[in-house]
């Protein structure tokens, strides 16, 4: 027997027996089952792999997110050396060592 018969058998034994709350308990326990099973079906979680493969894509997303905050740390900080450079070569114009830069 299946789950899906077996939870149709619930639902028929709940009606027939004016549906105590055992019987509806186990109704909604069979059925969010089912469900839970379908859904991981439909996104291909349902084979024997799929702690193993969320388990890398955890890995991936993880690194995702360490080279992303690690490629915007960079930038700022090229962004900060070059302004610095900037100030650096203004102040040097300012003071007249601008016959050096040239």
């Amino acid at each position: 027997m299946n789950r899906e018969d077996m939870l149709a058998r619930l639902i028929a034994q709940a009606e027939a027996e004016g549906s105590d709350l055992v019987t509806l308990r186990a109704v909604v326990e069979e059925a969010s089952d089912l469900g839970a099973a379908r859904a991981l079906a439909r996104m291909g979680l349902a084979d024997a792999d799929a702690h193993s493969d969320l388990a890398e894509l955890r890995q991936l997303l993880g690194a995702w997110r360490d080279a992303k905050a690690s490629a915007w740390k960079a930038a700022v900080h090229w962004v900060v050396r070059a302004a610095l450079a900037l100030l650096l070569l203004g102040i040097a114009v300012r003071f007249g060592s601008g016959d050096l830069v040239r």
